[in-house]
């Protein structure tokens, strides 16, 4: 399965528009956190607690959130609301690198937005670091061997109100959590920059 090294390879090589960054809550980011577990590397997800508004209640996500006015640039973003978030201090240090900006539409529930999605690299005391920090946000912090989100035995699918109706996505089951939406999207083009099959999406 895939190491730190040949992943920090891969991101070295993208080209990014950093100019079209800009410390609005329309644009915001987040953190693909990775660590050496037992299997492998393992990635840091999030489940949002469920809170009546928020667009995202009760899913599965990366630490994240939206800019504000005093974040210089997008990893400022990613690494202040990972520290608000889960209590974990990332540093330039722990920059793995970038992974391509997305521009998500708006739909019934969440105004559109710009997305820079960041991978990082922290070692056992910054992963033990990380507890839900604001529990009225943050559920439950959890890591998923990283071989796990590749395996087609885990791909599932799960219904999901849109408006009147509901509407089926497909995700990733890892216990009682389901990695889809908007995480999913992240996950799909951190295996296409890898030249990875997703099962959950092929």
């Amino acid at each position: 399965m895939l190491k730190i090294d040949e992943i920090r390879l891969a991101l070295s090589r993208l080209t990014h528009d950093w100019e079209i960054y800009d410390p609005h809550p329309s644009q915001a980011a987040v953190a693909m956190i990775l660590n050496e577990g037992a299997r492998g590397l393992d990635v840091c997800f999030i489940r949002r607690a469920e809170r009546v508004g928020d667009p995202w209640s009760g899913q599965v996500a990366f630490p994240g959130g939206r800019a504000s006015a005093a974040d210089p640039d997008a990893f400022a973003v990613a690494e202040r609301e990972t520290w608000e978030e889960i209590g974990m201090h990332l540093t330039p240090a722990h920059r793995v690198g970038a992974l391509p900006m997305r521009n998500v539409e708006h739909n019934v529930k969440r105004a559109g937005l710009t997305l820079w999605p960041f991978v990082y690299y922290v070692d056992a005391e910054q992963r033990a670091s990380a507890t839900a920090r604001l529990p009225q946000e943050v559920a439950s912090v959890f890591w998923v061997p990283i071989g796990h989100l590749f395996d087609h035995q885990h791909v599932t699918e799960l219904e999901y109100p849109m408006g009147v109706t509901a509407s089926t996505f497909p995700g990733i089951q890892f216990g009682e959590h389901v990695i889809w939406g908007l995480t999913l999207r992240v996950l799909a083009s951190f295996a296409e920059v890898m030249q990875r099959r997703l099962p959950a999406l092929t």
